[in-house]
């Protein structure tokens, strides 16, 4: 990890300690189809994205365009009433305060929305810490932040050489080998410990642990 000048943050599961917000949303879309209620474990261990293949694999069943479309609409009605419930990982903002002391820079990255991620950052007093702030601005086929980080990186102007991501899914780490940065993962968001540890790349238990990482 030497080298490193750039640090894009993913938002929910790794800034954003969100992850009981994200289970109740997925267990309403479960009731909605008459599925069990899963545990964390359990959705950790096969959340993946295309989310719409891995909602089929959830479900038992392939989706069509107009169900696909409830689902989406289930889970976020579900999870906007839970937000108000999430606190902030441990240690933000005093660690996003440390990482700008070292004279390096930061952005922030989320496959979420990007009117809906906007007013989130704001309200919870951070977006000063970040260069840029970018969510889902426009759909993928194969619904990878891989292009969403190649334009990200585009506006900011960074080589991406000089650049981690810092995630939480396996799908971050694809993104970052995609435009040639590299990716440091958080254990404690949406993806089991085992399933980040298979990526190959480094993988850590906090936020607050990855900015030490990197700026030592």
């Amino acid at each position: 990890m030497s080298g490193i000048r750039h640090i894009v943050w993913d938002w929910n599961g790794t800034l954003l300690d969100d992850n009981h917000a994200n289970l109740d949303a997925v267990n309403a879309v479960c009731a909605m189809f008459g599925r069990e209620p899963v545990d964390l474990d359990h959705w950790r261990s096969v959340f993946r994205r295309p989310l719409a293949a891995c909602y089929a694999d959830l479900l038992g069943r392939p989706l069509t365009a107009a169900e696909w479309a409830e689902i989406d609409d289930a889970y976020h009605r579900s999870y906007t009433a839970g937000l108000p419930q999430c606190r902030l990982a441990d240690g933000v903002p005093d660690l996003l305060t440390a990482w700008a002391a070292t004279g390096r820079t930061q952005s922030l990255l989320s496959m979420a929305s990007h009117d809906h991620l906007v007013p989130l950052i704001t309200e919870r007093g951070l977006t000063a810490h970040f260069a840029r702030v970018d969510g889902r601005r426009f759909d993928t086929e194969h619904d990878s932040k891989a292009e969403h980080l190649a334009a990200h990186l585009d506006a900011l102007g960074v080589d991406p050489a000089g650049v981690v991501l810092i995630g939480d899914i396996d799908d971050d780490a694809r993104a970052a080998a995609a435009v040639g940065a590299r990716a440091l993962l958080v254990a404690g968001g949406m993806m089991s410990r085992e399933r980040l540890e298979a990526t190959g790349h480094p993988v850590v238990a906090t936020p607050a642990e990855a900015v030490r990482a990197l700026a030592g």
